[in-house]
């Protein structure tokens, strides 16, 4: 069993497993990434997810927006992989946002409750003129 670039896993319990999918679209935007993250962000998913959002993290000055809007449920392991995509770009001179924040949805209620709200930065509007990359056809 291993895992494909989109974050999917590959092999006997890809067809049907709940955790199949995470990410949505990756479009590019004047130099900012906008990802789409999707399903129940549990351990599970942060142990499928983190290769890929370290390889978007990984370079220097990335601008990053993950669009949440998608996301039907967080617990600490999702809370924890966006801390660690915020450190990544931060200590590279980059920069990460989180777009699809509603106050009364998952993300918005652990970045409450762990006292990190003013810790990420919130985009409200769409980024405009995004050109897709990747994922853009649902499966």
């Amino acid at each position: 069993m291993s895992r494909s670039l989109t974050g999917k896993w590959v092999g006997p319990m890809a067809e049907g497993h709940p955790y199949q999918e995470f990410f949505g679209h990756l479009r590019e935007a004047g130099g900012t990434l906008v990802l789409e993250l999707r399903g129940e962000w549990d351990i599970l998913a942060a142990s499928v997810a983190a290769g890929r959002l370290d390889a978007l993290t990984g370079g220097p000055r990335t601008d990053l927006v993950l669009d949440v809007r998608a996301v039907t449920f967080m617990d600490c392991a999702g809370l924890g992989l966006l801390c660690r995509a915020r450190h990544r770009t931060r200590e590279r001179g980059g920069r990460l946002r989180l777009t699809g924040v509603e106050d009364d949805g998952w993300v918005a209620r652990l970045l409450r409750m762990a006292a990190l709200t003013e810790e990420f930065e919130i985009v409200t509007e769409g980024i405009a003129g995004a050109t897709c990359l990747a994922d853009c056809v649902a499966v």
